[in-house]
């Protein structure tokens, strides 16, 4: 038997939430590599810091560069992956944080079971819905090509299936909106959910 037991905090999450001011909460930002996920991620994590508000930012690359620097790309390993980060963002929501985290995570069941971590309505999945034909076109690291050409095995969209959310809190049309506006309508969407306090609320 594991001796193990789940940390009996004295200050609840609720009482970290009225204490900073705001309702926690994670942004979960999936699509294809070069969908704009991490940079709707890092305007977001601006706008609300300029507000005062208290969020983290976990990004699918740098945690690679850390916790999981032990995982490859295996559907078993990527899975291991989104399974951490969904761990590491339900600590940050308990925190009382707002928790932004930019994540391929192209399984529906992987999704859906880090979802499973959080209160009802803490979860807010947002599908960056860029076409793989723009991403690639942008192709900043090179890894479309470099799949093209068999370099990359197991490369999400071209070897690796990407399933989309069927019922996204949130769908980015990033191949029409720019990246500000973007971040303007999840900071709007935070807004009507009473995640963050209207401008001008104290």
């Amino acid at each position: 038997m594991s001796s193990i037991r789940p940390d009996m905090r004295a200050i609840s999450k609720a009482d970290r939430a009225r204490a900073l001011g705001q309702k926690p909460c994670v942004v979960w930002l999936t699509g294809l590599s070069a969908a704009g996920k991490s940079s709707i991620a890092c305007s977001l994590q601006a706008k609300l810091f300029d507000r005062g508000l208290h969020c983290c930012l976990l990004d699918g690359d740098a945690v690679r560069l850390g916790l999981s620097r032990d995982l490859g790309y295996s559907d078993a390993d990527r899975q291991e992956h989104i399974r951490r980060v969904g761990e590491l963002a339900r600590l940050f929501v308990d925190a009382g944080l707002i928790a932004l985290v930019a994540l391929i995570s192209p399984f529906r069941a992987e999704r859906n079971a880090v979802r499973a971590l959080f209160d009802h309505g803490e979860f807010i999945e947002v599908f960056v819905n860029t076409p793989l034909s723009v991403c690639e076109q942008r192709d900043p690291k090179g890894l479309y090509r470099r799949a093209r050409a068999g370099q990359v095995p197991l490369f999400t969209g071209i070897d690796s299936p990407y399933e989309a959310p069927e019922q996204p809190e949130v769908m980015l049309p990033a191949n029409e909106m720019g990246v500000e506006d973007c971040a303007l309508r999840l900071l709007d969407f935070l807004q009507s959910r009473g995640n963050i306090p209207a401008t001008g609320e104290p």
